[in-house]
């Protein structure tokens, strides 16, 4: 096992790669910019370090100041979190050539799955159901209407190597496609330098489904079940739930054996998040995130599992704590993402807390790297913490999650508390039918 671990994050999720850490008797050390020096992630660290200035690309994801603060003293293995440099393969492959572990996949699992074409030929080829779309990249306008022909309308043009919606637009019929695609390869090669596009079939009410999978690395992997994670604004999610309040039991058996299978079969390592559209009764591949995902404490709360933990047991070359005959969901659990943002314009609120106040009971967690007095920089995402409940059953994990809504005070600063407690008036959000179009259509009627 290792004797100390470097976190190459901040916020909340460096946090909670440090409290596992502790858990299990292993040191670890906290990277930081010059804005973070006061950020909780680094008074809880056994050992900081700063590795550049305020801006991210001159010291969260600058490789070589984090391989160097490694050396400095002494990690023996990196946790990336989520976000920065988790699915950087280029880094994975450094971190390991400075005979460093990498917690997470190996690079060429990363690298696969990092360009969504190929992520989806894999899929196809290991049996995971996929969206009907281009066979690979789509180069003109002409191809582009060929095959929008062949699934029909209407389709999205989604960047190869796209996300949180950039490079990613919507033809409803083919006067609109040649807009949709021009605009789709701009976006793209703005945002990601790479102009490549394909082109899938766009449903036209399906629910954002993920399944969480689990590899040793050795040819074993387990699933632990779904997050509904449908409510999102510009395709970033606001809130998940687990298990999903729409997939039977004999659903989540069947997509989660696929799942498993197939990242057993390319002996994935460590936690792992494939990604779905679900309509009618079907799942239609759409990525894999190679990483922890934000949302993971909802499928902790189910399970009863730590999945950090599992991580670095994995990564240290042994067993996971369980097999899937050992894995049962209990009761429902349901996270709010809490960011510094003024509502409804959702513009980003950075500033001063005056007064925190974090919520509290039975069934409650709530990670976040929030302190009386501390000042949010404006540098980096939003997000200042997650709230997550826990009950026997979708009905009281709502009323929990109405009351800790109640209870939590975040002063100084504007947050997107007053949005989840206008969700939870919704006769949609309380009975589940919701959509991932839905969020943005409620809010269009209710603020223009």
């Amino acid at each position: 096992m290792f004797d100390k671990i470097l976190i190459a994050n901040r916020g909340e999720i460096a946090l909670r790669v440090i409290r596992a850490c502790r858990e299990m008797g292993i040191a670890s050390v906290a990277v930081h910019s010059t804005a973070d020096a006061d950020a909780m992630h680094v008074r809880m660290a056994d050992e900081s370090v700063c590795i550049g200035p305020a801006p991210s690309s001159a010291s969260y994801l600058s490789m070589p100041a984090i391989i160097s603060a490694c050396e400095i003293t002494g990690a023996q293995a990196i946790h990336p979190g989520y976000g920065f440099l988790s699915e950087n393969a280029a880094f994975v492959q450094m971190v390991e050539d400075h005979g460093i572990t990498f917690i997470g996949p190996r690079a060429e699992h990363i690298r696969i799955m990092g360009d969504k074409i190929t992520a989806k030929d894999t899929m196809k080829n290991l049996g995971v159901p996929c969206v009907p779309g281009s066979d690979g990249g789509v180069d003109d306008v002409e191809q582009a209407k060929r095959v929008a022909a062949q699934i029909g309308y209407p389709v999205i043009i989604k960047a190869t190597a796209g996300g949180g919606g950039r490079g990613m637009k919507v033809a409803q019929d083919e006067a609109g496609l040649e807009v949709a695609f021009r605009t789709a390869r701009a976006e793209a090669k703005a945002a990601f330098g790479n102009p490549d596009v394909y082109i899938e079939k766009y449903l036209q009410k399906p629910r954002h489904i993920e399944i969480q999978v689990f590899g040793d690395g050795k040819g074993r992997a387990v699933h632990l079940g779904e997050r509904d994670c449908s409510l999102q604004r510009r395709h970033q999610k606001v809130l998940e739930e687990a298990p999903g309040p729409a997939i039977s039991a004999e659903e989540r058996a069947r997509i989660g054996k696929v799942c498993a299978d197939a990242v057993a079969r390319i002996g994935y390592a460590g936690a792992g998040t494939i990604e779905f559209l679900y309509e009618d009764g079907e799942f239609y591949f759409i990525e894999m995130n190679t990483r922890l995902q934000v949302e993971h404490p909802v499928t902790e709360a189910i399970f009863g599992v730590d999945l950090v933990r599992q991580q670095i047991l994995v990564a240290a070359g042994q067993e996971m704590e369980f097999r899937q005959e050992d894995l049962s969901i209990r009761g429902h659990s349901i996270e709010v993402r809490i960011n510094a943002e003024k509502v409804p314009g959702f513009s980003p609120c950075p500033g001063r807390i005056t007064q925190y106040h974090a919520p509290g009971g039975l069934g409650v967690r709530i990670d976040s790297a929030l302190y009386d007095g501390y000042s949010i920089p404006p540098y980096y995402d939003s997000l200042i913490g997650k709230l997550i409940v826990h009950g026997r059953d979708r009905s009281e994990a709502l009323a929990r999650l109405e009351r800790a809504l109640g209870e939590l005070i975040v002063d100084g600063i504007d947050t997107t508390v007053p949005l989840f407690t206008a969700l939870l008036q919704e006769p949609d959000i309380r009975s589940g039918n919701y959509s991932i179009h839905w969020l943005e259509r409620w809010l269009d009627q209710k603020f223009g």
